[in-house]
């Protein structure tokens, strides 16, 4: 004897819980791209130490990269405004030594390396 399966009705509410674990790491409407892996956050790490050593500081990785999603969300919404997306590095790219940020030269750096490495989509 054959049990079919289908896909209507009741059978679905069980599938349900499948769908938080395919999203966890952007959440849908977020506006955040999702993690890098850890090959692209070293290269990315290693980038803005190059840039300047300040930048990483006493960093962990992790703030690092939730502070470059952050940036490519501004870029999402402003992709040609460099103007505005330099100063956005600015305030959030910042160290003790740095309050204000790393300046716009540096920032550009900065805002370069996350769109390699952070969103190179957008």
């Amino acid at each position: 004897m054959l049990i079919a399966c289908g896909s209507g009705g009741a059978d679905t509410a069980s599938e349900a819980p499948a769908v938080p674990a395919a999203t966890a790491e952007a959440p849908a409407g977020s506006g955040l791209v999702p993690e890098p892996d850890a090959a692209t956050t070293k290269k990315y790490v290693a980038a803005l130490r190059k840039i300047d050593a300040d930048i990483v500081n006493d960093d962990d990785d992790e703030k690092l990269v939730d502070r470059g999603r952050d940036q490519c969300s501004s870029v999402k919404e402003s992709p040609d405004d460099e103007k505005k997306l330099i100063k956005l590095t600015n305030q959030r790219f910042i160290s003790p030594d740095h309050p204000d940020g790393f300046g716009d030269k540096k920032s550009k750096k900065i805002l370069a390396a996350v769109r390699k490495y952070i969103c190179p989509d957008l």
